[in-house]
């Protein structure tokens, strides 16, 4: 791998993350345990399983720490990714987006034969009949729409049904509920992402009482995410979490109020370290991480060091971006490294080939992205 041949010398030489060609993908592992033992600690004391998104890391790795501090398995937003850490040895996946069409229902079914434990999200009925024609032993879960109108059944009726037939099928499971209020998840004010929760899990409880009734209760009702996490424990509907974010965080999250508390739960956990390239102004410098470097969609990434405090950063085209100190301060000077938090995890993690483990500032390991870029 190519970071590998730039920088398994590092590993273990005091210091070394100042040596590190940039830009470099950068997880604080200290920081990343600490998260992941937090979120444990809160699902073990709230009786709820857990059951991280692997979309977020992509990575075995992660997986594997999660699943040793606790988790039953991971979620994984796409088949493709599925596939990647099934080949890594992960157990415990619950494929999150339904798929459809030929070749994918091939896949599903080839992925369920060598993985036992696999369970998959489903909202429409010629996939369960697809899956029971192929007579592969697998969990489905209902996949209900929470009125995002992007994914899952658009009412109970359609759930009860759906149930039904994957209960009728020999080889299928009918493993529970899945429901996910995604565009609640970054409601920055507590309260206001509460209210918006409850009401969306008030309609999950008519869905779940109708299941009930036609004697299919769930036996899992999956979903929430670290936006939300604190808010589902208390409703008690959900019995198990698919929390992704938590583990990293970034901006988005950072601007939330996560628990309504004056203390954020979680800390920041990955980094992208650059380095200043050109210092010919006095008013900026521009660094190597640009475009290529950072997801976009949710705004310019915060600077955590390496500049002064205050400093505010700009896209500047494909490769570059740049470092604006405050008025009448001095920039960074040439070749310094500056460190910046992502504005949004998930698609971050997913321009990179491996993550660079950090302790105290020296790389101790180099972790590959198995499933970066396992978008099918």
């Amino acid at each position: 791998m190519y970071v590998e041949d730039l920088h398994a010398h590092l590993i273990g030489r005091q210091g070394s993350r100042a040596a590190l060609n940039t830009p470099a993908l950068v997880v604080d592992v200290d920081a990343l345990e600490r998260n992941i033992a937090a979120m444990t600690a809160f699902a073990r004391r709230t009786g709820l399983a857990l059951r991280p998104h692997a979309k977020t890391h992509k990575s075995a790795e992660i997986a594997r720490r999660q699943i040793a501090a606790g988790a039953v398995g991971v979620c994984c937003a796409k088949l493709g990714e599925a596939e990647a850490l099934t080949d890594a040895g992960i157990e415990g996946i619950l494929i999150t987006s339904p798929i459809a069409g030929a070749s994918a229902v091939e896949r599903l079914a080839k992925l369920a034969t060598r993985a036992p434990t696999l369970r998959a999200a489903v909202d429409h009925p010629d996939v369960v009949e697809a899956l029971a024609a192929a007579a592969v032993p697998l969990t489905f879960l209902v996949d209900v729409d929470p009125g995002l109108h992007r994914t899952g059944v658009a009412d109970a009726a359609a759930a009860v049904d759906l149930a039904r037939r994957i209960a009728a099928a020999p080889s299928l499971t009918y493993g529970g509920v899945q429901f996910y209020c995604g565009s609640q998840q970054h409601i920055e004010t507590y309260a206001d992402r509460r209210t918006a929760i409850a009401e969306r899990t008030a309609y999950l409880s008519d869905v779940l009482t109708r299941l009930d009734e036609a004697g299919l209760n769930p036996p899992v009702v999956t979903g929430g995410g670290t936006g939300s996490h604190r808010i589902d424990a208390e409703l008690g509907v959900l019995t198990e979490l698919q929390v992704g974010s938590y583990i990293f965080m970034d901006r988005q999250y950072a601007d939330c109020d996560l628990s309504g508390e004056e203390r954020a739960p979680f800390e920041t956990a990955l980094f992208v370290d650059s380095r200043v390239i050109s210092a010919n102004h006095p008013m900026l410098v521009t660094v190597d991480a640009g475009l290529k470097c950072f997801a976009t969609e949710a705004g310019v990434p915060p600077v955590v060091s390496g500049a002064p405090e205050g400093s505010t950063y700009r896209f500047m085209g494909d490769e570059q971006g740049a470092v604006i100190p405050p008025k009448g301060v001095a920039p960074p000077r040439l070749g310094e490294v500056v460190t910046f938090a992502a504005p949004h995890c998930d698609p971050t993690v997913n321009l990179y080939d491996a993550y660079h483990a950090v302790k105290d500032g020296t790389l101790v390991g180099i972790w590959p992205i198995e499933a970066r870029g396992r978008s099918a």
